[in-house]
């Protein structure tokens, strides 16, 4: 295995692609106004990260980033993606990626969330999304084609089926499936790799720990989600110190993985929305501050303020379909209801 290329700017594989190692993840603009994307991007771009992700199903990520990056399209390596898993339809949302974002062409276009062998061979197969992309890259709308899912032994499989020149998983300390074989066999391909949830939404307190294990196991560029100029301050700051983890913070690290559990949300919203109009997401991050840090005040004037709360939930289980990790979100909201109602009594 090849070793981590150290230091803030790397080679996304063996694209050419330059690009500062900390990029930005598309997902929590959608939460903003344009204009307080637009002002955010500009603290990104001033900070240095010229790595930019959506996708055509984070709602009006793809429009706020075009206006965002305006005028800065020679600095910027703009990466976007589909869930369309056949060649007209993901050629009817590349264009529409294009407009949105202001640019004729995309340095590299993702088949967006494989997540089964199933779909991994709906999109190989004859006029299959990849015969679309392919196609694009002909056409000079698309350079690199990549791939993203939540399934790592699903990756191994597409880059033996087709040589992807990016592919992106979900990697933090907690998600460690990707490294033991995909990385490696990814890095060993000249494959460039891409963590996305690397901060599992939000949900790590030591980040920077968190990013450094992130970087010393060969990711060249993770994709935090960020809403706020101080979580760009605080993200890129971990560039100016790369070091292996020492044994204490390793200990951090795993105290809070005992603590996270394996049934906290990643705030992807994939799940949304919700056909009984609970904002789901919000609802783990309230659960989560009641229990993880005791803010059960702060916590009830919040769910005072929404329209809709754990006790409206019906149980459907259409969002534990949606959801990448499959949260019991009905059950988890049902024992919440409960654990609310009892600290009123």
């Amino acid at each position: 295995m090849t070793s981590p290329i150290p230091g803030p700017r790397t080679k996304l594989g063996t694209t050419g692609l330059e690009v500062c190692r900390l990029g930005f993840g598309g997902i929590p603009i959608q939460r903003l106004t344009e204009a307080e994307a637009v002002r955010l991007i500009g603290v990104a771009l001033d900070g240095g990260i010229d790595f930019y992700d959506t996708a055509a199903g984070y709602t009006d990520s793809q429009r706020k980033l075009g206006a965002g990056l305006a005028g800065h399209r020679d600095r910027v390596v703009i990466a976007s993606k589909s869930m369309a898993r056949g060649a007209e339809a993901i050629a009817a949302d590349l264009d529409r990626a294009l407009s949105d974002l202001r640019t004729e062409y995309l340095d590299v276009y993702q088949l967006h969330n494989v997540a089964s062998m199933a779909e991994l061979e709906q999109v190989t197969a004859p006029g299959g999304a990849l015969d679309g992309l392919l196609k694009a890259r002909d056409a000079g709308k698309v350079r690199y084609i990549g791939l993203s899912s939540h399934k790592p032994a699903v990756a191994l499989q597409a880059l033996e089926r087709f040589p992807f020149a990016t592919v992106q998983v979900p990697v933090n300390y907690i998600e460690t499936l990707a490294l033991p074989e995909l990385v490696p066999a990814a890095r060993r391909r000249g494959v460039g790799t891409i963590a996305m949830k690397p901060v599992g939404g939000g949900a790590f307190v030591h980040r920077t720990e968190n990013f450094r294990f992130i970087f010393a196991a060969g990711i060249d560029v993770a994709i935090p989600g960020m809403d706020d100029p101080r979580q760009v301050a605080e993200n890129l700051a971990v560039l100016s110190d790369l070091r292996p983890l020492t044994v204490a913070e390793t200990a951090l690290l795993e105290q809070e993985k005992k603590e996270l559990g394996d049934t906290f949300c990643r705030r992807c919203e994939y799940c949304m929305p919700c056909p009984n109009g609970l904002p789901i997401a919000f609802l783990h991050v309230l659960r989560a501050y009641w229990f993880r840090y005791g803010l059960k005040d702060w916590v009830h004037q919040r769910l005072a303020a929404l329209k809709k709360t754990y006790r409206d939930c019906t149980g459907c289980g259409e969002c534990v379909g949606k959801c990448p990790y499959h949260l019991p979100s009905p059950e988890l909201f049902a024992a919440m209801r409960d654990e609310i109602e009892r600290s009123r009594n």
